[in-house]
């Protein structure tokens, strides 16, 4: 292979099958071959590069994957303890006297699926600095010598679900264990497989952690019935002709009601009436919900038309609460609700078209924005977020993506489909979100306040700074482990000002009291882009000047 092209999951995966073959103790017949091939086929390429192809973990996953298609109402897991491998200082890895103690109580320790991760190589240094001091602990005297701590790779492989990852990192919290590595991949066939790396297993007398996980793991949700949505369609289209015609590749069958089910709210003066509904094209696809261009009464709007859902699920009742926060908001930097269909099988939520888009696609569409530009972004976040925790409504996923652009570059926040109403105690604990932009709170499962989405907020702004996503060479269950447990952080970039750096910092501390509210922020936003629209139209204006000057020398007058 050329030292110049890329490696694919194909070269990766022929280079495993040519280590089964050199090691001779696999029997490698026609059907595990094309067992092989296809698991890569259905894994992302991200799985290729990553995994450990020297031993068996490849199989492993694959039997996982295989026994969870089996019977998809169930989870797959294994467990095993792992060796960590740090560097000593002479650069030579090692795996310390803390693995070989661990390797007289388990035997001989195999080394993680995934060891090039940010988080492992940082979690390898800590553990060669730990087994350093303790060897100059031991070599200074006789006493008794610390317990080293035994690390665990769990793996799990189930139907891929909503919420699955905080879930499984609910579940394996609850046994005390904690995550020092995560990774997180979906196949091509709606399976997920997960691989944790954990400590701090305190197990008491007569436990063993392979069954206390496996009957946590049977607490969890059952998921979803497969070819529900299928079904659904049969259904629908065995009732009235659809009502809303949608440019979907399979569109949706929604028909009209003559009424409200029992089971859905009552008609109030926003439900819309759904034949003055019509789709144009489809915007943008999520993981519960489509986006769709339309009109209605012959006004453009945006329409959100939700995916397969079932009456006790979820998704129904997130989107019963952002109709029911939407509904209640009106300020000029938020997205404006028009209306909602609550009534099943045509549940939609109706708000103002946004003609520029979203502003995690124009940073990117317009490449590094003036620092005026910037700010004034920043700013109009600030006001909308302001408003709705005047309004005791917490976002809790902000980020790039959920901030929409109107045709005079106004920028409004939207998609309340996680969002919640404060609760009298003043916190809440459910985790929500997206773990790139999650304050560690939210991420532990801790009581927490609106500062949750001060802390996103610092985030958003290293994006508007940067065009980049945060954290881009980790998964995000890597990027959450390393917020919480190595206080993580994008980093101010290099182009920032020192003023507007501060403001960031101060965003993202990780004490929640110490951030400031967005009703602190919003006058600093203004008063530094007025301090950036000042300095720029300096420049802007010194630079006629400087060429003359420049000009006149080289006349020589």
């Amino acid at each position: 292979m050329s030292s110049g092209r890329k490696r694919t999951k194909a070269d990766v995966c022929e280079a495993f099958v040519a280590r089964l073959s050199e090691r001779g103790d696999v029997e490698l017949d026609s059907s595990l071959l094309e067992g092989i091939r296809q698991h890569f086929d259905r894994l992302p390429t991200r799985y290729a590069l990553d995994v450990n192809v020297d031993g068996l973990d490849v199989l492993s996953h694959k039997r996982l994957l295989d026994e969870a298609r089996a019977d998809p109402t169930t989870v797959s897991f294994a467990v095993r303890p792992v060796e960590i491998v740090g560097p000593r200082a002479d650069g030579v890895s090692s795996p310390h006297e803390l693995t070989r103690a661990n390797s007289k109580k388990l035997g001989q320790l195999c080394r993680p699926a995934f060891g090039s991760s940010p988080n492992l190589q940082a979690l390898a240094l800590e553990v060669g600095e730990r087994a350093e001091g303790h060897e100059a602990e031991a070599s200074s005297g006789p006493g008794p010598r610390e317990e080293h701590p035994v690390f665990y790779e769990i793996t799990i492989a189930s139907v891929d679900q909503p919420k699955l990852l905080s879930r499984l990192s609910e579940a394996l919290g609850d046994l005390g264990l904690n995550i020092r590595e995560a990774h997180a991949f979906n196949t091509n066939d709606s399976f997920s497989l997960d691989v944790f790396v954990v400590d701090q297993w305190q197990p008491q007398p007569g436990q063993n952690l392979e069954e206390l996980l496996g009957q946590r793991l049977l607490q969890m949700p059952p998921p979803p019935p497969k070819g529900g949505a299928a079904q659904q369609q049969q259904a629908v289209a065995a009732g009235p002709a659809p009502a809303l015609r949608l440019p979907a590749d399979p569109p949706p069958n929604l028909s009209m009601l003559a009424g409200p089910r029992p089971d859905s709210p009552a008609v109030d003066d926003w439900e819309i009436d759904i034949t003055q509904l019509h789709i144009e094209a489809k915007i943008a696809s999520g993981a519960f919900s489509n986006l769709y261009k339309g009109t209605y009464c012959g006004q453009e709007v945006a329409v959100k038309i939700l995916k397969d859902v079932h009456d006790d699920s979820s998704q129904y009742q997130e989107f019963l609460q952002e109709v029911a926060i939407m509904r209640k908001v009106r300020h000029k930097n938020v997205v404006q609700f028009i209306g909602a269909c609550t009534r099943k099988p045509n549940l939609c939520i109706v708000f103002e078209y946004m003609s520029g888009g979203s502003v995690y696609d124009y940073i990117r569409r317009e490449g590094p924005l003036k620092l005026s530009a910037i700010l004034k972004l920043a700013a109009d976040v600030a006001r909308g977020m302001d408003y709705l925790h005047q309004r005791k409504i917490i976002h809790r996923d902000l980020k790039a993506a959920n901030l929409l652009m109107d045709d005079n570059a106004i920028v409004k926040i939207a998609d309340f489909g996680v969002a919640r109403v404060i609760e009298t105690t003043g916190h809440m604990t459910a985790e929500t979100g997206t773990y790139r932009w999650m304050a560690p709170e939210v991420i532990e499962h801790k009581p927490y306040d609106e500062k949750a989405d001060v802390f996103s907020f610092g985030i958003v702004l290293w994006e508007l700074l940067t065009c980049k996503v945060p954290y881009a060479d980790m998964t995000p269950l890597q990027a959450a482990v390393g917020v919480v447990q190595k206080g993580l952080r994008p980093g101010v970039p290099a182009n920032c000002p020192p003023l507007l750096g501060e403001l960031m910092e101060a965003c993202w501390t990780g004490n929640p009291a110490s951030r400031p509210s967005f009703r602190e922020l919003t006058p600093r936003l203004q008063h530094l882009n007025a301090m950036a629209l000042e300095e720029e139209k300096r420049q802007l204006e010194a630079k006629p000047a400087s060429k003359q000057g420049l000009l006149s020398k080289l006349r020589g007058k």
